[in-house]
């Protein structure tokens, strides 16, 4: 049986990285109750992608052209997590991002086969899915299946205008989530940016490697571009 759903999704942000357009987030959020009754539960996507790698891109799922890749597909405590960029000089590509930065197209939508046994019906005829036999694709949609299932605002942070204003950890841990940074990568440069901070060196020195530092882990996730 063949599947479309759209879920509900949570830390999605386009981003834009110098000439590429760029996307990361949970195209599928584990534990929750869709507009079908359907529930998504951890692992159900472990098996394809581990036997199939990452699924494809399209727009609406026309599967005719993608209109993009999925550089990072995989499954973590909350749901199916991906980075998407979306193809260089492609026309298509080149429009649905022009719509997804308006907003006029603000949807995502898983696409696979379940098969017998991947699933149970539950008592009000929803499905408990424990298993994609295959995910085929990921697309950005005009219509989600699910209302509360839409793509974020469109921006690139300006990391140098903001970095002055965070004034504690919580304040850089937000601006590395709102890069689209998961938040235990945030963390995990928050506390070694505190671990510099609070180290032997003479605060200036400090806080060149910090910055440093910071910059390297953002350049490395995407979230920043490079002079």
């Amino acid at each position: 049986m063949f599947l479309q759903k759209t879920l509900s999704l949570s830390d999605v942000d386009l981003k834009v990285d110098g000439e590429r357009a760029t996307f990361a987030g949970y195209a599928s959020v584990f534990g929750g109750v869709d507009s079908y009754g359907d529930t998504i539960i951890k692992g159900a996507f472990d098996s394809t992608l581990r036997k199939f790698g990452k699924p494809k891109m399209f727009f609406n799922h026309e599967w005719n052209m993608p209109v993009g890749k999925y550089t990072v597909a995989k499954e973590d405590d909350h749901g199916l997590y991906v980075e998407g960029e979306l193809t260089p000089g492609h026309s298509l590509a080149a429009d649905v991002y022009a719509a997804m930065k308006h907003g006029t197209v603000d949807g995502l939508s898983i696409g696979g086969f379940l098969k017998e046994g991947d699933y149970e019906v539950t008592a009000d005829g929803g499905r408990l899915i424990r298993k994609w036999s295959k995910l085929m694709e990921v697309s950005p949609v005009v219509f989600p299946a699910d209302n509360a299932a839409r793509v974020g605002t469109v921006k690139r942070l300006d990391f140098e205008e903001l970095l002055p204003t965070c004034k504690k950890p919580s304040d850089l841990e937000k601006l590395l989530r709102d890069a689209g940074l998961t938040k235990w990568e945030a963390t995990a440069i928050v506390s070694r940016a505190n671990a510099i901070f609070s180290g032997s060196d003479s605060p200036d020195d400090a806080e060149a490697k910090a910055l440093a530092e910071l910059a390297a882990r953002l350049e490395k996730f995407g979230a920043l571009q490079p002079a």
